[in-house]
């Protein structure tokens, strides 16, 4: 009879699993299905937005998968909004134009080479330029933010 209460055991550990990792998947494919599209320019992939609780969480899910994160807020005191449609200009190391976008959203979640760039965004006429070095093992953020 004992035997028989260790097989119960593990078959229901096995159930326990199997529907553990069931559930995993789906929370996975939901999450992804919550980003906005993957845009390309030229060898350059992007993702653009976070409008929304439900968006928001997806692209802060993602952003380990990006070597470089923008994020554009307005700031009024101790207040932070965040902003979209913020036109975005990335330089490679050369001055070459490599990314011109705007942003649907808060997040711009962006794949660019190894390299040296210089990122210039602009809201309500007033832009801001910053310099960084990207590369897949390290991952850059940076924000972007303007007086409201």
């Amino acid at each position: 009879m004992g035997c028989d209460m260790k097989r119960h055991g593990i078959l229901l550990l096995q159930w326990i699993l199997v529907v553990a990792a069931t559930a995993a998947a789906g929370a996975a494919m939901a999450a992804d299905q919550l980003l906005p599209a993957t845009q390309r320019a030229g060898q350059i992939r992007y993702l653009s937005g976070g409008i929304g609780l439900d968006q928001s969480t997806a692209m802060k899910n993602a952003m380990h998968e990006y070597p470089l994160v923008l994020t554009f807020v307005g700031s009024t005191g101790n207040a932070r909004q965040y902003l979209a449609n913020v036109p975005v200009v990335i330089k490679d190391g050369k001055g070459n134009i490599v990314l011109q976008a705007s942003s649907d959203g808060p997040f711009m979640l962006i794949s660019l080479p190894d390299g040296r760039y210089t990122v210039s965004a602009s809201y309500q006429g007033a832009s801001q330029q910053h310099a960084m070095t990207v590369s897949q093992s390290r991952h850059v953020r940076q924000t972007f933010s303007w007086p409201m």
